[in-house]
């Protein structure tokens, strides 16, 4: 019954999902909430958090209890050369309490590395978010993209349809020649091969979004949202405020400030060596005595009561030559802080650079948009004069067919463009700190 409930379960959610299309917004929801490595990343910031309480810890003092037993049977020397068989029991009880005074100010330091690393992990999981809502705009409009190729596919074939039955009309009321036919066919048959190709690259476009969402192929659809016609609008000016934000706020760039952070505290951990360690410490216990030798002893709880005794002690350790350690652990640290800034600064430049060509590529974009554009318009207007002499007769079927696949060429090349253009605008946008969307 269990599994039978589990499997209609199943069955319901996956129905669920075959009946939903997805929008942008909701993918990159649900990408956020069930990536594989976003939930990697919550479980490193929960074992952060109990290495803040650990560290924390530090700070108290360590009670610890003691209870030993202990029984030895045979030959004791009780004087010089004498020996009789004895049987002892010996019971210890004790309560020790420690507690460190000074140790270099590492507790303070092991705490404050604790929540750096909380901090740090915070940012580099936000990081992550942010590429994989990126990554989720791109396989999506990669799905547009590919829908809209398909669309162009289809059109052509209905065309070519409809062209086959106009030269057959033609050839039988004599205007061509019954070769026309077989021209007009093979372009048919071309252009149901193109169907096929762009109907397997949507389907391509469809199963990796759904696998970078983990969601079930059969039955996955998105949202279809019509990209108009993008404008010049959708550009930045000027790249300068685009790098400021991002040098100011993009995560990789706060996580990397961190690590000087952490770096820095680890040279001053690494200090603590040279100081000295100061520890309290209290003890308190009793111990009871038996043995077959004498039957003088007290009882159990009397003894136990008249043996108990309180000790104080407290600990001072020196470092004086710890072969070089303390030495060198402080001279790996100051080089591990060098390399920290080394790399805040390689960051810097990788983002600097990673922005500049967003901005430059958004550029060539529009423009390679507007060339597309007016490509198309210009090849338009070429197939249908070339339309208008094919029916009379001025032209053959094979410029026709020339004429037509460059028609075809400059559709998929203005698709393309707009895409492109549209993605190199929402990865400004990314760097800008806006919520990735599809206005």
């Amino acid at each position: 019954m269990k599994n039978y409930i589990l499997l209609i379960l199943s069955l319901i959610v996956s129905i669920g999902y075959g009946q939903k299309k997805w929008s942008l917004e909701e993918l990159v929801v649900y990408a956020l909430e069930n990536n594989i490595t976003v939930q990697q990343g919550k479980n490193v910031l929960l074992s952060n958090e109990q290495d803040i309480i650990a560290a924390k810890g530090n700070f108290y003092p360590n009670l610890s209890a003691n209870l030993n037993q202990g029984l030895s049977l045979g030959n004791t020397e009780i004087f010089q050369g004498q020996f009789v068989d004895r049987t002892a029991q010996t019971t210890n009880i004790g309560l020790n309490v420690n507690q460190t005074i000074f140790n270099g100010f590492r507790n303070t330091n092991l705490y404050k590395q604790s929540q750096l690393n909380l901090e740090a992990n915070e940012l580099e999981l936000n990081r992550i978010k942010d590429d994989i809502a990126l990554n989720v705009a791109n396989a999506y409009l990669n799905v547009l993209f590919n829908r809209e190729n398909l669309g162009i596919a289809r059109a052509q074939y209905e065309f070519s349809l409809r062209q086959v039955k106009q030269v057959r009309d033609l050839v039988e009321a004599g205007v061509q020649p019954e070769a026309n036919i077989y021209d007009a066919e093979a372009s048919l048959a071309t252009d149901e091969q193109a169907v096929t190709t762009a109907n397997n690259n949507y389907t391509l476009a469809m199963l990796s979004l759904s696998q970078l969402l983990q969601l079930p192929f059969e039955g996955f659809d998105v949202l279809v949202v019509e990209i108009d016609s993008p404008t010049q609008a959708l550009l930045y000016d000027d790249v300068k405020p685009v790098l400021q934000y991002a040098f100011e706020n993009r995560y990789e760039m706060k996580v990397a400030e961190k690590n000087i952070e952490n770096s820095i505290l680890s040279t001053e951990l690494s200090k603590s060596g040279f100081y000295p360690r100061v520890t309290l410490g209290y003890g308190f216990g009793s111990n009871v005595f038996f043995t077959n030798l004498t039957d003088t002893e007290d009882t159990f709880f009397n003894q136990l009561n008249d043996q108990k005794a309180h000790s104080f002690n407290l600990n001072i350790s020196i470092p004086i030559f710890s072969r070089f350690l303390n030495k060198t652990n402080v001279a790996k640290s100051k080089i591990q802080e060098e390399n920290s800034k080394l790399s805040l600064e390689q960051t810097r430049l990788n983002l600097e650079a990673n922005v500049q060509r967003a901005f430059t590529d958004a550029q060539a974009a529009f423009k390679a948009f507007e060339a597309a554009k007016k490509s198309l318009a210009s090849q338009e207007l070429a197939f249908n004069n070339s339309q208008e002499r094919y029916s009379i007769g001025a032209l053959n079927a094979f410029d026709l067919e020339q004429t037509r696949f460059r028609l075809i060429n400059a559709q998929s090349s203005l698709v393309n463009a707009k895409y492109d253009f549209v993605f190199k605008t929402k990865v400004l946008d990314f760097y800008l700190g806006k919520p990735i969307s599809i206005d």
